[in-house]
């Protein structure tokens, strides 16, 4: 779940989230990297419910249909997993050798699991050394989680090479994009429409990271119950359409702020988790990135800003890829580029570092 590279031959991130499947392939020409390939395409309702593929026909068909429509060959692919199977921890050791972390680490893991350990996928990356301890980077996935991911890319007839956390292919993404330096903390905020991915970081380690049941579906929920709209005329309301004829004018903002409200409870909580555990020498929260569906909402930048009074900015997950415009065209790329950052990173692991 950790290594960053898979040695030269390329993989497609595939974002499988519970409203769409989001698509990468990257390539690097000396120096720079490149967009090769992009896809995206949403998902029927309740496919994916509470994490799980429900129906696996319906995914493998819209993988088969993205690579299909845009003549994806690569065939080799690196998937992400997020939610309540998945744990990721910082965790303190006594200082151990490679080969005895290697043999104890379930072990050692077992009492920060909730799960059986036998029902668990681990892995694990020692993040700094002292004399006396090691802190390690935990991350556990429920082993049926990553099965049915893998079911669902396997029955597209592609193979699926790497299995990573969403919250660390976000990380990927972050750290090739914006370089970070020792000391600057940013917490990374991925908005999707049923989970939140936040992690936390201090240059390129990550400090807490978490994911939230919270996401951009709960806003089109709540206008659909309020004002008795279709999905589709929530959807539009929530990008900043106008109501629909029929429908009796009333504020938006007090409903749209009602779900905004559940959101910052959860960064709140999710900081509050970080100072509790954050070292003392650790800085304070510096800046928040936000991407995915979620961040596409008109103002939600300016809303978080405000309510942390914390500079808050759109995630670019292409600020350091050459994109071709005349293959890709800018219109699109600007409306589906918040979408893309758990893909990019995804596709990341599939592309030599420089």
């Amino acid at each position: 779940m950790f290594k960053k590279s898979m040695g030269k031959k390329n993989l497609v991130g595939l974002d499988i989230g519970s409203s769409s499947v989001k698509a990468v392939e990257l390539q690097r020409k000396g120096s720079s990297l490149h967009l090769v390939n992009l896809g995206f395409e949403n998902l029927q309702a309740d496919t994916i419910v509470d994490g799980q593929i429900m129906e696996l026909n319906n995914v493998s068909d819209v993988i088969n249909s993205i690579f299909n429509e845009h003549q994806i060959r690569t065939s080799r692919v690196a998937a992400g997993v997020s939610g309540h199977s998945v744990i990721v921890k910082n965790i303190v050791l006594p200082q151990m050798s490679e080969d005895e972390l290697q043999e104890s680490f379930s072990w050692h893991a077992e009492e920060h699991i909730p799960f059986d350990i036998s029902d668990v996928n681990l892995d694990y990356q020692v993040t700094s050394s002292s004399s006396d301890a090691l802190n390690v980077l935990m991350a556990a996935c429920k082993s049926d989680k990553i099965a049915n991911v893998k079911q669902a890319i396997q029955l597209a007839g592609k193979q699926p090479v790497v299995i990573d956390v969403d919250s660390f292919a976000l990380q990927n993404c972050y750290e090739m994009n914006y370089q970070p330096k020792a000391g600057e903390v940013v917490a990374l905020l991925n908005i999707g429409a049923s989970t939140m991915n936040i992690n936390i970081l201090n240059g390129t380690r990550s400090v807490f990271a978490r994911d939230a049941s919270v996401g951009g579906s709960q806003y089109t929920s709540l206008l659909q119950k309020e004002l008795g709209l279709t999905f589709e005329q929530a959807e539009a309301v929530k990008r900043g359409y106008p109501l629909p004829e029929g429908i009796e004018p009333r504020p938006i903002q007090p409903i749209i702020e009602t779900v905004s409200d559940i959101l910052a409870l959860e960064i709140r909580k999710t900081m509050d988790f970080y100072r509790a555990t954050a070292e003392e020498s650790e800085e304070a929260i510096q800046k928040i990135l936000i991407s995915g569906g979620g961040s596409k909402l008109p103002g939600l930048p300016e809303y978080l800003a405000k309510r942390f009074e914390i500079p808050v900015e759109l995630f670019d997950p292409f600020r350091q890829v050459q994109v071709d415009g005349r293959k890709f065209d800018p219109d699109y790329m600007k409306e589906i580029v918040p979408d893309m950052a758990i893909a990019v990173g995804l596709a990341l692991r599939g592309v030599e570092t420089a």
